[in-house]
């Protein structure tokens, strides 16, 4: 009798992750049981495919859902993150394994003890960021820990961007992951993090203008701005005493700049609605920002209230993605600014069916070993093959397939809810990854960090 696995939720990252398990679905003697709540995206080969079912699921349809987690002997929820709970208290009530891709919710968080007690895994934080970064971080801790080494700087950062062929835009960015969680990121408090022993916090307003260069050999230069919590890994990570921890987002150089913009306009926020917002033209949604002139056109007024000059380059940028444009209209009733911005861009900034993406991590590794200070770097550069089989779907959907095969086959031991830090996940998954051309280079650089006697308070 085959294996069921249960896949909740069949979007955009999960192309990947379905490929690979039903590759392995002969050998590992599994039946894939893909539920979707508009399944008629799914793939004619997983349709027709003897060790696969396709269901029609609403996760709202308590009863059909329940069935469903009851018949598995894991499931894996690419839901969006609000959702994993009603799926995670079922397979709680079942006994059954869980994997997700998503951050831990205090929600997720609270069941431990109940799932350690049922002897349960529920592997979050198994895909790309989070996922790939930990897992790539922690290989690397272990083993400057096991030589002895002492670690005092680790400095992450991850981009989901474009291949440079498809690189058509003055923004070079286009949409490769949820275009919502770009339009509202660093929103919900100060990014903080610690550097060179000193607490730093960087508050939204100010996020975009703070950023640093990294360079990729082959790929050019990239620029990064802070996450919004780079402190709550700092025990996962072992890292309670390193002088700096911080983690954030890659965007080519300029991104942050020309984005502040929006930042600064009030084009993000998602606190409030605009009425009538249906049928608005994108020209009359940006002056709804700007003050009023009876002489001044919208251009002028924007120009003049953000100081940007004629030639500057982020001039540009706005007229590219249609911002005063008086015949495109807002589809949506009663948006935020945030929903409306995004609906703009996305008019802009959507992939071609051949556009490929790009996915970038570098990790920064400071220690001290035998009186010495050193510096390892690392990266990764993943590139997609079109839309559909996206860098993106494969660097989050291959680590949550391989983990899921991983407690399936009863080779993780430690139950619990957790992340993929230890060595029994991080080894055998990223050695896996290697296979499909996720792999790191690392090289020694000179110690970057200062002895924090020598920092002005």
């Amino acid at each position: 009798m085959p294996r069921r696995i249960l896949i909740v939720g069949a979007g955009k990252s999960t192309s990947y992750l379905l490929q690979y398990l039903l590759e392995h679905a002969e050998q590992e003697n599994i039946f894939l049981a893909i539920a979707d709540k508009n399944p008629d995206g799914i793939p004619q080969n997983f349709r027709e495919h003897p060790l696969c079912k396709i269901l029609t699921l609403d996760i709202a349809d308590a009863e059909k859902r329940r069935g469903e987690v009851g018949k598995a002997e894991l499931v894996i929820s690419m839901l969006p993150p609000t959702l994993h709970l009603e799926v995670a208290r079922d397979c709680l009530e079942f006994g059954i394994n869980l994997v997700t891709a998503s951050y831990i919710s205090e929600g997720m968080r609270a069941m431990d003890r109940e799932v350690r007690s049922r002897g349960l895994i529920f592997m979050n934080e198994i895909g790309l960021d989070p996922g790939i970064d930990h897992m790539s971080a922690m290989q690397v801790i272990d083993r400057i820990k096991a030589r002895g080494g002492k670690m005092l700087l680790f400095e992450s950062f991850t981009g989901g961007l474009v291949a440079p062929e498809s690189d058509t835009n003055l923004w070079n960015y286009k949409f490769t992951w949820n275009p919502r969680n770009v339009v509202v990121a660093g929103q919900g408090g100060a990014a903080k993090f610690i550097q060179e022993g000193t607490y730093k916090y960087i508050p939204y307003h100010k996020l975009f203008r703070r950023t640093e260069f990294l360079e990729v050999e082959g790929y050019g230069t990239f620029e990064a701005y802070a996450n919004r919590d780079s402190l709550s890994y700092r025990e996962a990570y072992g890292l309670q005493d390193a002088l700096t921890l911080y983690r954030g987002t890659m965007r080519r150089v300029g991104f942050s700049r020309a984005w502040n913009i929006f930042v600064q306009l009030g084009m993000t926020d998602d606190s409030y609605r605009i009425e009538n917002s249906k049928g608005m033209s994108f020209r009359e949604f940006t002056n709804l920002f700007l003050p009023y002139s009876p002489t001044d056109s919208v251009e002028l007024k924007l120009r003049h209230y953000m100081k940007i000059d004629q030639d500057d380059i982020i001039w540009g940028k706005l007229l590219e993605i249609n911002l005063f444009d008086k015949k495109r209209l807002i589809t949506q009733e009663n948006a935020t600014p945030a929903q409306i911005l995004q609906e703009i861009l996305e008019a802009s900034w959507t992939l071609g069916p051949e556009e490929r993406d790009m996915i970038v991590m570098y990790h920064k590794f400071g220690y001290e070993l035998n009186g010495k200070k050193f510096q390892l770097d690392s990266n990764m550069v993943a590139l997609g093959e079109n839309r559909r089989l996206t860098a993106m779907a494969k660097t989050v959907g291959l680590p949550a397939a391989m983990a899921a095969l991983l407690i399936l086959n009863k080779k993780v031991k430690e139950p619990g809810v957790q992340i993929p830090i230890r060595r029994e996940v991080y080894e055998p998954v990223l050695a896996e990854l290697g296979k499909y051309g996720i792999c790191f280079n690392e090289f020694e650089v000179p110690y970057l960090g200062y002895n924090p006697e020598s920092i002005a308070m």
